[in-house]
């Protein structure tokens, strides 16, 4: 795709872990507006802002393709079925290390293995293509999708590494059919708190003032992400505010799925126990994964901690007879009774690791920035949505021992569901049509750098001890195996401007070359720590890349 062309259409996918959403900018129509996908296969008579992150298999033969996918595994035939395979929460597991947790942690509901989960990421992706080449195929102007230029965004959490998992990512959604045609391009954006805090500066700019500090929380159903920025500019032209970022992004495996996924444990329990004094039609490990499906607990989750809550709560026990009782497990007429403060520790568990994250970014910006108060803790993400999570964490920062909490103030994102991917396309859009990204300085959660080498400094106490190599055309001499820090750890990069460095290369008389091999390092090690020769500490990023200089350089 050429620099100069604008793309046709920007779209922005959230994948998470127990739904994904799509907004999309069509520019082909003349309009910048941020939109999203709200009908979805086996959902279209109705909208829905987000499609089930699930994929369902034929039990077998092995290696079927997949018979249903989102909405569609939701159908009677697909839920009723005894030969089918049902795979979702599997977002984390692309990670190996969280991979190895969960199989360590339970052996029988892990994924075999990563080529498992690398299949049901392509196989889901490759669903999700098909019907947006359908749908947003259909809403451009004067070009077909083949030959459109389109550009897919991808978030992605930070609890990622960069390597193996996130390049892994890449590799998947190319399989997928992402950026096939020539005109296509695939890229990761921002993390998905950086991408919920453009969403909410570009939607509610109102609520800022110049130099605020926000911290922005996105809890979503299986990875919470936080990022803090500072409001750099406010009001003016198409972008409503701009957002320097303070720190490195953090990251943690805090969600809504955690909730569900001990509910459905706590349900099995005491189903086990019902089935035992009196026999349950439905094995009680099958009743409680439907339990935790169905729409009457999503309902009594997203709804705990509002005004109406109530003391008690029933679920239908699946494929149970209202004449079904047993008072001792508390199961009245086919329902399982739960108290309040069942669902409640629940919720506190993840509450509490949301405190502990959040702490530790105050006070890693406390050490930065003494002096400067948080104004606004914003929460975006299913989790974040959560009116119990929303008034424990206004409660704890209320009467924090955080200097710089004691005047924060929780807020809730517009859209907090959409968040993710209306900031991808935001962000995007503000690019292409102001050459300026709304997050315009970013954190780098490594250092990067170049190996090079240094004309050495007897006088420099730095320079002492140094393995030194003589330079046959000069016969002066240099530290070898230097690193040229470019990007450092947790400094503030431009977005918007190129980092340029000027290095020199001397050339015998003659020699024909443009092009010269170099090295880029990365380094995890705090700034203030790094470095300045390769030791094995450092990781080589890539394989020697060719840099070109202009013919009259050369000497």
């Amino acid at each position: 795709m050429m620099a100069e062309e604008k793309p046709h259409m920007i779209v922005g996918i959230d994948l998470g872990m127990t739904c994904t959403g799509v907004s999309y900018a069509n520019l082909s129509i003349g309009s910048s507006t941020t939109r999203w996908v709200q009908k979805w296969p086996g959902r279209m008579q109705a909208n829905e802002n987000k499609v089930p992150t699930v994929i369902v298999y034929p039990s077998s033969p092995a290696n079927s393709p997949p018979s249903s996918w989102g909405f569609l595994s939701e159908t009677i035939a697909e839920t009723n079925s005894d030969d089918k395979d049902f795979r979702e929460w599997f977002k984390t597991m692309l990670d190996p290390d969280k991979l190895k947790a969960k199989q360590k942690e339970d052996p029988e509901g892990a994924p075999g293995s990563l080529a498992e989960v690398q299949m049901w990421y392509e196989d889901y992706l490759r669903k999700m293509y098909e019907y947006l080449a359908f749908k947003l195929g259909s809403e451009l102007s004067g070009v077909r999708w083949e030959t459109a230029r389109i550009e897919f965004i991808f978030s992605v959490p930070t609890t990622w590494p960069v390597h193996p998992t996130v390049e892994l990512f890449k590799t998947i959604v190319a399989k997928a059919g992402y950026g096939q045609h020539k005109n296509h391009s695939v890229s990761i954006g921002l993390t998905e708190a950086e991408a919920a805090a453009v969403h909410i500066s570009t939607e509610a700019p109102g609520i800022f003032r110049e130099r605020d500090i926000l911290l922005v929380c996105d809890a979503g159903g299986g990875t919470t992400d936080l990022t803090v920025l500072r409001v750099t500019g406010t009001g003016g032209g198409h972008q409503a505010i701009s957002l320097q970022q303070l720190d490195v992004v953090f990251g943690e495996t805090i969600g809504s799925a955690a909730i569900d996924y001990e509910f459905e444990k706590m349900v099995h329990s005491k189903l086990a126990v019902a089935h035992e004094t009196a026999a349950l039609p439905i094995p009680p490990e099958d009743a409680a994964w439907e339990m935790m499906k169905s729409r009457d607990f999503q309902s009594v989750k997203c709804e705990f901690g509002a005004l109406d809550d109530t003391p008690l709560f029933s679920i239908s026990i699946p494929r149970v007879p209202q004449t079904y009782n047993n008072p001792s497990a508390n199961i009245k007429n086919g329902e399982l009774t739960f108290n309040r403060e069942d669902l409640q520790k629940l919720f506190d568990k993840q509450i509490q690791k949301l405190y502990k994250l959040i702490d530790t970014q105050l006070q890693s910006l406390l050490q930065k920035f003494p002096n400067e108060p948080v104004a606004h803790l914003v929460l975006s993400g299913g989790l974040g949505n959560s009116a119990y999570v929303q008034s424990q964490l206004k409660h704890h920062y209320a009467t924090s021992r955080l200097r710089n909490a004691h005047h924060i103030s929780v807020r809730i994102a517009p859209d907090p569901q959409l968040a993710v991917c209306k900031g991808l396309v935001s962000d995007r859009v503000s690019k292409v049509l102001t050459s300026q990204s709304v997050l315009g300085w970013r954190c780098c959660r490594s250092s990067y750098g170049t190996v090079c080498k240094i004309l050495y400094d007897k006088k420099n106490p730095e320079h002492q001890g140094k393995e030194l190599t003589k330079d046959p055309l000069n016969g002066k001499y240099y530290i070898c195996q230097a690193i040229a820090w470019f990007v450092r750890k947790g400094e503030p990069v431009s977005t918007d401007r190129p980092i340029v460095h000027s290095f020199v290369k001397k050339l015998g008389s003659g020699d024909p070359r443009k092009a010269f091999p170099t090295s880029v390092v990365e380094c995890t090690l705090d700034a203030n720590r790094l470095p300045d020769q390769m030791s094995a500490r450092e990781f080589l990023l890539s394989s020697p890349s060719s840099v070109s200089f202009p013919a009259s350089v050369t000497q």
